[in-house]
């Protein structure tokens, strides 16, 4: 029998809802026909090999490409009219790092879809934004251009900057690339603080091996769907060599193996031990 909370949620419109997408460059589909419903409160993995539509899928979602066909609400709702509920975390190749502001700066720009016309940012505002820093341990840092950042300082600006957003949808498109060790595991800890406040998140990534563990959902893409659910039900070899073909590596053979230990109940430390 459904709880109160469930009926609830069962008569919600859910995070994202994607329906007959294509997405075509100079009449070259890239995305064919893409059906997805995210569930409240899951952190969902984009996985595929490159040339997937990983990216593009994201873009899509926000408007940032024109698409062929299909629809897709966030809340039930176009994404411009829930553009203020939607966190976006771009790629890192994307951002033009040589632009003059600082990480502050950056991250007060996560609150611009609340001020109103003309409006400044507010006291509010602003310790909101100090809060987000701080959640990332980047407020040392606040007052430095992000061209003098490394790469895993930049990555988590960019995450404080989608955090003062206070966006109930996260889109982030590979924001553990580029980063060092410390800074995946810091970044994979906020993912699931806000999976526990509710919050949907929606991650490009890359690698397989950690794919299981990061991840409750997985969307196993190429140009077309070709799994969405459970990680347990969708990481299986039958479907990533349908998503990947021949471009399986001992790495599947890896990730496979930990997903198969992390099903079973086995601690990612204990797996290979």
């Amino acid at each position: 029998m459904e709880t109160p909370n469930e009926m609830r949620a069962a008569k919600s419109p859910p995070p994202l809802e994607v329906h007959d997408l294509t997405v075509a460059y100079t009449k070259r589909p890239v995305l064919y026909g893409i059906d997805l419903e995210v569930p409240k409160g899951s952190i969902v993995g984009v996985v595929g090999p490159n040339g997937a539509g990983k990216s593009t899928l994201i873009k899509a979602i926000m408007g940032l490409l024109p698409v062929a066909s299909g629809w897709t609400k966030v809340f039930g709702q176009p994404f411009n009219q829930a553009v203020t509920r939607v966190g976006y975390v771009p790629q890192r190749e994307s951002v033009d790092w040589d632009f003059p502001v600082n990480a502050m700066d950056v991250v007060l720009m996560g609150r611009y879809g609340r001020l109103g016309p003309f409006k400044r940012p507010s006291k509010a505002d602003k310790e909101i934004a100090t809060a987000c820093l701080e959640k990332v341990k980047m407020l040392p840092y606040a007052n430095r251009q992000i061209s003098n950042l490394s790469g895993g300082q930049q990555q988590r600006v960019f995450l404080a900057r989608a955090l003062a957003q206070e966006s109930d949808l996260y889109l982030m498109d590979e924001p553990f690339v580029g980063v060092d060790a410390t800074t995946e595991a810091a970044i994979i800890e906020i993912l699931r603080e806000l999976q526990a406040q509710g919050k949907t998140l929606i991650v490009v990534h890359h690698d397989l091996t950690t794919a299981p563990e990061y991840f409750d959902r997985i969307l196993l893409l190429n140009m077309r769907v070709v799994a969405f659910g459970k990680t347990e039900d969708v990481f299986t070899f039958e479907n990533l060599q349908q998503a990947y073909g021949g471009r399986l590596s001992i790495l599947s053979e890896v990730a496979l193996e930990r997903a198969r230990k992390r099903a079973e109940g086995d601690t990612p430390e204990n797996v290979g031990q």
